[in-house]
């Protein structure tokens, strides 16, 4: 249940920072970064849900490899894609402006491995 805990922990993780930009960050960032912002606790949150399903599954012993390549994907792209988000909102240090597709491409490659680890079953 390993993907399961990462899942809980970054979906704790979503709830916090959203709470934190929604009181402290609103009134100190503009609406544009804000938004920037709110965009990285919104993925955080879809996708850490995502990695609660990829522990069920492997708990389930439902996808194999694929479903455990998913669950890396989902967690690295995570702390890339709402990680440089949350930084570049706060601190508008662009170059890491970078590792937002990066984390990006890594979410998508996620999803593309989960669907083909549900469809081995």
């Amino acid at each position: 249940m390993g993907f399961a805990i990462i899942g809980a922990a970054f979906a704790f993780l979503s709830v916090a920072f959203g709470a934190f930009g929604a009181h402290v960050l609103a009134g100190q960032l503009s609406t544009q970064m804000l938004g920037v912002y709110n965009t990285g606790a919104q993925y955080e949150m879809y996708h850490a849900l995502a990695l609660l399903a990829v522990g069920i599954f492997l708990h389930l012993n439902v996808g194999g490899k694929s479903m455990r390549v998913a669950g890396w994907l989902f967690t690295i792209g995570i702390v890339l894609f709402s990680g440089s988000l949350y930084v570049l909102s706060m601190t508008g240090a662009t170059a890491l402006g970078a590792l937002t597709p990066v984390g990006g491409l890594l979410l998508l490659a996620g999803w593309v491995s989960f669907a083909l680890a549900l469809a081995k079953k």
